[in-house]
């Protein structure tokens, strides 16, 4: 539950800016601004997009513990060149894949367990706000219109670069910028660009046109969390030149007003040491992995193993240690008592997710609790101990299932033999079993166990009945 009051448990963050872990300080000490840059809606989203969805979820939950209030922007960027690509390549109208791919992303963010963020503006609602900051960029001087484009003029600000901290000739290397006769300057970057009758446009004072997208960040953001907020979010691949050029078109239309004080990078997701990318084809999507039968807080778990801001790979493999550790815990709540809720975290679990979002550490202290859990050697002290591990995986958006739930569910690896087999034919084979026993029909009980076992599904006898899981 969000705090009435700010704590006095501190959070640091390394911030990009300064290169350094610095405590956060908000604005107002009773609201926080947190704008996180989201999906282009032109595809399944792969792993890789799903990182920063989940160490930015993160953040977000322990905000919420410290802050009394936090508003939390996740944008849509729904008109871009990638999405005129679909469109051509696939034949169907932009308005419907943009709208199937918004609804996939949500689901399968969902299914990682992402709360919602407080907004999440679609960049096609900003147009006018967006054509209004080109021209107040345009008045004073930082921008210039030329052959139905309007670009930013980078050599109008003189700290330009200052996030990423590159020279010159790595800017201009780096942005991947288009030549063209028009512009004043390589490194000058595009606010506005003509479209054609048959692609996307809106009426402008430059002709029909459509954005540039890093000028749609720097509207949505305006409109939600005002002209400086708290902390901006990315990945690393968008530390240049998209939140360089952010920084740049705001800071020029608000007299030099920061866009915000702290900004957060999450580091890449790897194959083979690569980065994953869909122009590379080395990725997996969230789908596929959910289709397989992949839980989805077991994809959650391998995300967060990783410190945020190192690189990370994400195998299948390691998904099968993930969900090992999860059936681990729920198997500690279980037999605990599968009933207990969480009064939220302790104070040593926000300590360490207050330092810089430390999620290797906060597992460490997750399975430290577990083990303290099965340890446990009285009812009441089983529940505050179920309790307490509860409340701190709640901070990392974990062990949010029932325990039987979890554990019933079919594993990717599920044999054939557990094909078709539904939880109530294993619980009328367990009722049989037991009934078996009670007529000494031990032969009966084994082969019903056999066939049990060889379909993946574990029997616990216990005092209290028999319990079941799948592996």
């Amino acid at each position: 539950m969000p705090a009435s009051e700010p704590t006095a448990v501190t959070l640091s963050l390394f911030n990009t800016l300064s290169r350094s872990k610095e405590p956060f300080t908000p604005i107002d000490p009773h609201h926080v601004g947190l704008y996180v840059c989201g999906p282009t809606v032109y595809d399944f989203a792969h792993i890789g997009n799903a990182r920063p969805v989940v160490v930015f979820d993160v953040l977000f939950r322990i905000l919420r513990h410290l802050f009394p209030h936090v508003t939390y922007v996740r944008n849509i960027t729904d008109v871009d060149d990638k999405i005129i690509q679909a469109a051509q390549a696939s034949g169907d109208p932009i308005e419907r894949i943009t709208e199937r791919t918004t609804i996939a992303y949500k689901a399968d963010m969902a299914a990682l367990g992402a709360l919602d963020p407080t907004h999440q503006p679609r960049a096609t609602q900003f147009i006018g706000a967006m054509v209004a900051m080109i021209e107040g960029l345009v008045t004073k001087g930082f921008a210039y219109a030329a052959d139905g484009h309007v670009l930013f003029h980078v050599p109008a600000m003189q700290d330009y670069g200052e996030l990423s901290r590159r020279q010159r000739d790595e800017l201009i290397a780096g942005a991947r910028v288009e030549v063209a006769p028009y512009k004043r300057d390589p490194a000058d970057f595009v606010l506005w660009k003509p479209s054609p009758d048959d692609q996307p446009g809106w009426p402008s004072p430059w002709g029909r046109g459509r954005p540039g997208w890093h000028i749609e960040c720097s509207a949505m953001a305006k409109h939600h969390l005002g002209v400086t907020f708290d902390i901006h979010g990315g990945g690393l691949d968008l530390i240049f030149p998209h939140h360089e050029n952010e920084i740049a078109q705001s800071r020029c239309s608000h007299g030099g007003a920061p866009l915000a004080r702290y900004w957060v990078h999450n580091g890449f997701v790897t194959v083979g040491g690569e980065k994953m990318a869909k122009s590379a084809g080395n990725f997996i999507t969230v789908r596929t992995l959910l289709e397989e039968g992949w839980p989805g807080e077991a994809v959650r778990l391998a995300l967060l193993s990783a410190h945020y801001r190192q690189p990370l790979d994400v195998t299948r493999e390691s998904l099968r240690q993930t969900k090992t550790i999860l059936d681990r815990w729920y198997l500690a709540l279980r037999h605990a008592d599968h009933t207990v809720t969480s009064s939220g975290p302790d104070d040593q679990m926000v300590s360490i997710i207050g330092d810089d979002l430390n999620t290797p550490a906060a597992i460490a202290y997750l399975h430290d609790l577990a083990a303290k859990l099965n340890k446990a050697d009285d009812t009441d002290s089983r529940r505050q101990a179920a309790r307490r591990l509860r409340g701190a995986a709640g901070l990392l958006g974990l062990l949010q299932a029932d325990p039987d739930t979890w554990l019933h569910q079919p594993s990717p690896q599920a044999t054939e033999a557990a094909d078709g087999l539904t939880d109530t034919a294993v619980e009328q084979m367990l009722a049989a079993r037991t009934a078996a026993r009670k007529a000494r029909d031990f032969a009966e009980a084994d082969r019903l166990r056999d066939v049990l076992t060889g379909a993946g599904i574990v029997i616990e006898d216990g005092k209290g009945g028999t319990a079941w899981r799948r592996v």
